[in-house]
């Protein structure tokens, strides 16, 4: 009977190392920050990570295809987010942390809009 009553108290002490681990951002360099005009393709307001699909052309006029992850569309939803915030087309200045892989992904820290509207965040997004 111990046993079975210890199990519940294991789980409370490991659920906030859990959540923790799930919504660390340690696949990014936060020390470096890349700034993009781009074009979004696709917006993707979901949970857990909300996603921003976009084109940026890079020193040669080629394209490139780059994902930006942001905070949960519930999170993003307090900030007045909607699933229309962003659309494709939207022509917009997108800043980020790297990922560490050097793929193109980012953990978005700031999106400008065309008409020069900041979209709120959370703070540390």
């Amino acid at each position: 009977m111990k046993k079975a009553a210890a199990f519940p108290a294991v789980l409370a002490l490991l659920f906030p190392v859990l959540a923790a681990a799930h919504h660390g951002w340690a696949a990014f360099d936060p020390k470096v920050t890349l700034t993009f005009k781009a074009k979004v393709t696709e917006f993707h307001f979901v949970n857990p990570h909300s996603v921003v699909d976009f084109e940026v052309k890079d020193e040669h006029g080629k394209t490139q295809k780059w994902e930006g992850e942001l905070t949960s569309n519930l999170r993003l939803s307090l900030k007045g987010w909607t699933a229309t915030t962003l659309e494709t087309g939207n022509e917009i200045t997108i800043s980020g942390y790297p990922a560490q892989s050097g793929s193109h992904v980012i953990r978005v820290t700031r999106i400008t809009l065309a008409n020069g509207k900041d979209l709120e965040l959370e703070p540390g997004n």
